[in-house]
C-alpha cells in the first residue's frame, strides 16, 4: 500500500517536487543564456545568498541537460572537503571521492590510484581529463559550495581547472560551472605555501560569466501560496499575501519559512477550512525571530566580521555617504544576501531589517530592562510611552558609555540601545517596524500595540532617533518634519524625536531634556540625550 504525502513549504535543503510546493526550478534563470555560455564551452560563476535555491537550480540543471542526449552533465558538492583546510592531499581526496559518488557508473574506473600517481595538485586534472576522454559527449561539472574551500585546497582546484581548460572540450570538460555564495573574484586566498594572499579572479582568470540567483518574484511569491490553496482549500488572505511579500521582498528561504509557520508549525493554521490572515504571519514573522532560526543565525553571525561590520554600521547609524565604503565589502555583503542589490545602499528586506539590530542587542535586551509590564501599561491597556522614554533616558544617562562601548557597533550604539530597551518592552505583545540607512541621518522606529492584546485596537506610536549634527535647530527642525512626514506614513496618532548629542565633554544636564514641540499641526515630544 502506498501513501500520499501532503506537499509542504520547504526550508531545508534542495526541492523534491514530489513534496515541496515550489517555483519552477530553472525559470530564475536565463536559460537561453545558460545553454549558449555552455554550447560556447565556457566556464563560469552561478553565485546567490544561502538558502535562495542554487542547489536545487543546479539539480534541475543537470537532470535538462543529461536528458537532452547533447551533454554529460555531473554535480558535486565538495563542501565535505572544507574540513580539509590547507591540507590539499585530504581535500583532494574529498572532492574525488565527491565525484566518484555523483558519477558512479562513469567516473569509478578512471580514479584508482590517481591521487598517488599525479599528486594534489594534479589528480582532478588527470581525473577530468580521462572522463571528458572516455565519452564523445561533452563533459559539464557543475561544482556546488566552490567558496566552502579554502587556503591552498582552493588555489589547487582552481588552478588545475585553468590548466585543464585549453584541452577542452575532448579531454577536459567542455564547460564547468563553479557555485558557492560568493562570485570567484571576491576571493581572497590566504596560500600558506606561497605565504602570499591570492585573488580569486587571478586565481580564476577564465572565468567568462558571473550568473546571480535572484529573488523570488512577486508574482512567483503568489503562485507558490497558491500551490497550497489549490491542494487544500485554504486561502490565503490578500492581506496575508502582501505581508509576506512585504516582510521578505522575495527572499525565497524566508517565504517559505513564513508560509511554513503560519500553514503547518501553527495548530490553529492546520485547519484547512480556516484562511491565512495577515496576524497568522506576523506570528510566524516573530516566532521565526524569537527562535533563531537557522538561516537567520547563520545570517546575523556574519555580522561579527569586520567587513561586514564596515557596511552595516553606516547604515544602522544613518550616515551621510558611502565615501567610506569599500567596493569590495559592499560586494561582499550583497553576496551575503544582507544588503540589496539596488541603490541607496540599504538592508535586503524587512525582516533583516529587524533581525540585525535585535542579534547586535540580544545580551543586552536580555540584561538591562524591566520584566514588569504594570509599570508602563495604563489602566485601559494604552502603552505609555512618555513614562518609557522618560525611563530610558535615565538609564541612558546612567549607563549609556558602559553598554555604548561593549557594542561591536559603536557608532550605532546609542540606536542600537534604544532598541533593546524598546524590544524587550514590546516583546510582551507589541511589535517595532524599522527604517534605517545610508544618508537618512536617522532611524524610524514604529511601535505597534495591541491594547489589552486585542490586535483589532491598536496603538501606533512613531519613534524617530537622530543624532545631532549640524547645531542643535538645524537638526531639530529637521527631525521634526521627519517625525511628522513618518507619522503621516504610518498613521500613527503619537510621535516622539530622540536626539542623541555625543558632543565630548558637554554635560549631562545640558543634554537631557524632554520638551514639546507641534509639526504640522500635530504634537511631538523630544527627547535629548
Amino acid at each position: 500500500m502506498t501513501t500520499t504525502t501532503m506537499r509542504f513549504f520547504n526550508t531545508a535543503g534542495p526541492i523534491k517536487a514530489d513534496i515541496h510546493y515550489h517555483v519552477p526550478l530553472l525559470s530564475r534563470l536565463d536559460m537561453d543564456d545558460l545553454l549558449l555560455l555552455i554550447r560556447q564551452e565556457k566556464y563560469f560563476v552561478l553565485h546567490a545568498p544561502r538558502q535562495t535555491g542554487k542547489t536545487s537550480a543546479l539539480f534541475a540543471l543537470r537532470d535538462k541537460l543529461n536528458a537532452s542526449g547533447e551533454f554529460r552533465c555531473v554535480y558535486a558538492n565538495i563542501e565535505a572537503a572544507q574540513t580539509a583546510r590547507e591540507d590539499v592531499v585530504r581535500a583532494m581526496r574529498a572532492i574525488l571521492t565527491e565525484l566518484q559518488l555523483a558519477a558512479v557508473e562513469t567516473l569509478a574506473a578512471l580514479c584508482p590510484g590517481v591521487l598517488e600517481e599525479a599528486g594534489p595538485d594534479g589528480a582532478l586534472r588527470v581525473v577530468l581529463a580521462r572522463w571528458a576522454a572516455a565519452d564523445p559527449k561533452p563533459l559539464v561539472l557543475l561544482l556546488d559550495e566552490i567558496d566552502a574551500l579554502v587556503g591552498d585546497s582552493l588555489l589547487s582546484v582552481l588552478r588545475q581547472l585553468r590548466a585543464g581548460y585549453p584541452e577542452r572540450p575532448r579531454r577536459f570538460p567542455q564547460c564547468a560551472i563553479l557555485c558557492g555564495v560568493r562570485d570567484v573574484r571576491d576571493y581572497r586566498i590566504q596560500s600558506s605555501a606561497e605565504n602570499a594572499i591570492i585573488a580569486g579572479g587571478s586565481a580564476f582568470n577564465i572565468r567568462a560569466e558571473s550568473l546571480r540567483l535572484g529573488d523570488f518574484s512577486r508574482q512567483e511569491v503568489e503562485s507558490l501560496l497558491a500551490q497550497h490553496t489549490a491542494e487544500t482549500g485554504q486561502a490565503f488572505a490578500d492581506e496575508a499575501c502582501a505581508a509576506i511579500w512585504e516582510l521578505t521582498e522575495g527572499q525565497p528561504w524566508l517565504v517559505n519559512a513564513l508560509a511554513y509557520e503560519a500553514c503547518f508549525k501553527n495548530k490553529a493554521g492546520r485547519d484547512r477550512g480556516r484562511p491565512i490572515f495577515v496576524a497568522a504571519i506576523q506570528e510566524a514573522h516573530e516566532q521565526l525571530i524569537l527562535r533563531r532560526e537557522t538561516h537567520l543565525d547563520q545570517l546575523t553571525d556574519k555580522l561579527q566580521e569586520e567587513r561586514v561590520r564596515r557596511v552595516i554600521e553606516p547604515l544602522l547609524s544613518g550616515a551621510t555617504e558611502a565615501a567610506a565604503i569599500a567596493d569590495d565589502d559592499l560586494q561582499y555583503v550583497r553576496d551575503l544576501g544582507l544588503v540589496g542589490l539596488g541603490k541607496p545602499v540599504a538592508i535586503a528586506n524587512p525582516i533583516y531589517r529587524e533581525v540585525i539590530p535585535r542579534a547586535l542587542t540580544w545580551t543586552t535586551q536580555e540584561m538591562v530592562i524591566y520584566d514588569d509590564p504594570a509599570w508602563y501599561v495604563a489602566d485601559d491597556g494604552v502603552l505609555e510611552v512618555d513614562k518609557l522614554l522618560a525611563a530610558f533616558q535615565e538609564f541612558f544617562r546612567e549607563h549609556s558609555e558602559h553598554w555604548v562601548e561593549r557594542f561591536q557597533y559603536k557608532e550605532a550604539g546609542p540606536q542600537l540601545l534604544l532598541q533593546a530597551f524598546l524590544q524587550r518592552i514590546v516583546n510582551s505583545g507589541g511589535r517595532i517596524e524599522r527604517e534605517y540607512g545610508l544618508g537618512r541621518r536617522r532611524t524610524d522606529l514604529l511601535l505597534v500595540w495591541p491594547v489589552d492584546g486585542d490586535a483589532s485596537r491598536t496603538q501606533k506610536v512613531v519613534i524617530e532617533c537622530k543624532v545631532l549634527h549640524g547645531g542643535f535647530e538645524r537638526t531639530l527642525r529637521e527631525g521634526l518634519e521627519q517625525t511628522r512626514a513618518y507619522m503621516d506614513h504610518c498613521a500613527a496618532a503619537e510621535g516622539h524625536l530622540v536626539l542623541f548629542d555625543r558632543t565630548e565633554g558637554k554635560s549631562w544636564d545640558d543634554k537631557v531634556y524632554r520638551r514639546e514641540e507641534t509639526e504640522g499641526g500635530a504634537p511631538v515630544a523630544v527627547w535629548g540625550m
